[in-house]
């Protein structure tokens, strides 16, 4: 029975799979291109694929797209899962914090160039609105462990709520990634330095 019920799945995790290979195909281009400038044509001629196997697995470049970003952000979302979870004193997790941040901005930039741009996108773009406001709400959630957990350390509730922790930071890594792309070389350290001087911001004062 069990062998059975493994065949039975086969096919569908054999879709999945390849669905994620593609995926991991299409980012790059994406990244590189961005989504006005991307056709399901350009993913296949930068890739392994042809066309019509890229045409197989998605219906048109918006449903590969939305794929795709929900693909890598899934895994952006647990990375600072070890920052919380580690950290032992709120000037421990604000150094990891902003280690982390620093880290993944210079990495994987097209990426995050690529989550802005559909962002954008997606004032216009109907279609895409779903899985946007998905996606940002589990970056929001993310942030705001990582305030949580700074505030548990510090001993004092947070001074704000989990949308404004967000959009303050969110604003400063994407001023930051800006600055990195367009060849300002401090713009990164920059952002480090401002996580430090802003997160003593999101917790109420310490009692006189």
């Amino acid at each position: 029975m069990a062998g059975t019920k493994q065949a039975r799945r086969a096919p569908a995790d054999k879709y999945d799979e390849r669905r994620n290979q593609l995926a991991e195909s299409a980012l790059q281009t994406l990244g590189e291109l961005g989504y006005a400038r991307t056709s399901l044509r350009e993913i296949a001629n930068n890739s392994e694929f042809t066309h019509g196997v890229v045409h197989y697995y998605f219906a048109d470049k918006l449903e590969l797209i939305v794929y795709c970003v929900r693909y890598y952000k899934a895994r952006c979302v647990t990375r600072y899962d070890a920052v919380v979870d580690d950290s032992t004193t709120p000037e421990e997790l604000l150094d990891a914090f902003a280690a982390k941040l620093v880290e993944t901005l210079r990495e994987e930039a097209p990426m995050h160039r690529l989550w802005y741009d559909l962002r954008t996108q997606s004032m216009f773009e109907v279609k895409l609105r779903e899985a946007v406001l998905m996606i940002d709400q589990t970056l929001e959630d993310m942030i705001w462990r990582v305030v949580s957990k700074y505030a548990d350390l510090c001993g004092r509730p947070p001074a704000m709520t989990p949308h404004a922790a967000y959009g303050v930071l969110d604003g400063l890594f994407q001023q930051a990634l800006l600055g990195h792309l367009t060849g300002d070389a401090a713009a990164v350290d920059a952002m480090a330095a401002q996580v430090h001087e802003l997160m003593p911001l999101m917790v109420t004062p310490a009692a006189a």
